[in-house]
């Protein structure tokens, strides 16, 4: 009856064993898998982070061509405004001439 029992407890020693390394093949599986999943989300972030940053960069960028852009719109009316003298300047060079012609008369 001994070895029955004692081989019985040898039996259980060995499946609890064999049951443990297997608990701890999953678990390392399973360890394994976080931290690739960890490593997924640590890179998401950083892919998020240099998003953000250049983002932020193109917001810089618009603003200095909006300001551009304005400025540019400053310079066609001042344009505008030198191109309706210049036209007065010029419509007035007939009669201009001819007060120059009848002084020289």
């Amino acid at each position: 009856m001994a070895s029955a029992s004692s081989t019985s407890a040898k039996n259980l020693f060995v499946d609890s064993k064999r049951r443990l390394g297997e608990r701890v093949h999953v678990n390392v599986n399973n360890l394994a898998s976080i931290c690739r999943q960890v490593l997924r989300g640590s890179q998401s972030a950083d892919l998020l982070v240099k998003a953000a940053r250049n983002m932020a960069l193109q917001d810089a960028t618009l603003d200095s061509t909006w300001d551009n852009a304005q400025k540019l719109g400053v310079l066609v009316t001042h344009l505008t405004y030198q191109q309706e003298a210049i036209e007065r300047s010029v419509s007035a060079l007939p009669e201009i001439k001819e007060q120059v012609q009848a002084m020289q008369r």
